[in-house]
């Protein structure tokens, strides 16, 4: 299928990764045609996290689909701009307005092997060694487990406490990958937002990092989403 010129998928990582978090279906998705950005986010403030995606969405063309992973579906919703075609979340959180990050992260009670997650003495939230282990990529080999902890990024508390504003997701086209086995958000959860957002939904037997442990359905609904929106 031929997607219409410039046409540009922007990947966006969550808490505690960066953009090679996205390296397994970075490939599945440019072989497509379709153009590919990882976008870096600081990780600061919702706020100053929409801001650097909107200026990178600036140097863009084209029209983009953007995909994000966990905390990052409340940057996408928040990132709105007249380029963005679809939105599409990989076990992601997504606030309606007036929300915190944190309001939908702590709807249903944890996993029994989700890490208790606090800030240091700066504001930062780390991801524990056992968190990487059991809750964040339990499906991962152990060397991209050991990856994983060495390159991972905090997350300030700032970022899951701002009150998010109208979400994009309420006038665009959406959809929304579960991640059956996730210990960092829960299932029903997911489904919660899933539903509420009426997203188009699919389902993967995957943990909380599906882009690496399980990328196939993932390149799936994002090419998915692209066709849908971005197809020419």
């Amino acid at each position: 299928m031929a997607f219409q010129k410039n046409a540009t998928v922007i990947f966006v990582h969550g808490a505690w990764a960066d953009g090679s978090s996205w390296g397994t279906v970075i490939n599945g998705v440019s072989e497509a045609g379709l153009g590919v950005i990882c976008a870096p986010i600081p990780m600061t403030t919702l706020s100053d996290d929409t801001a650097a995606l909107r200026r990178l969405i600036g140097r863009v063309d084209g029209p983009v689909v953007l995909v994000a992973h966990a905390y990052a579906g409340a940057v996408i919703a928040s990132a709105d701009d007249t380029k963005v075609k679809g939105l599409v979340y990989i076990t992601a959180l997504a606030p309606d307005e007036g929300e915190s990050v944190a309001d939908v992260f702590y709807r249903e009670p944890p996993h029994a092997d989700a890490p208790k997650l606090g800030p240091d003495e700066t504001g930062y939230i780390w991801m524990p060694h056992e968190g990487v282990l059991k809750a964040f990529a339990p499906h991962a080999s152990a060397e991209e487990k050991v990856r994983l902890e060495a390159i991972q990024r905090p997350l300030n508390v700032a970022c899951i406490q701002e009150k998010a504003p109208v979400p994009a997701w309420k006038k665009k086209p959406r959809w929304y990958l579960i991640a059956e086995e996730d210990r960092m958000i829960p299932e029903k959860t997911q489904r919660f937002m899933a539903e509420r957002m009426k997203a188009t939904i699919r389902t993967a037997h995957s943990d909380h990092t599906p882009s690496l442990t399980m990328p196939k359905p993932v390149i799936e609904i994002v090419l998915e989403a692209a066709k849908a929106t971005l197809g020419g």
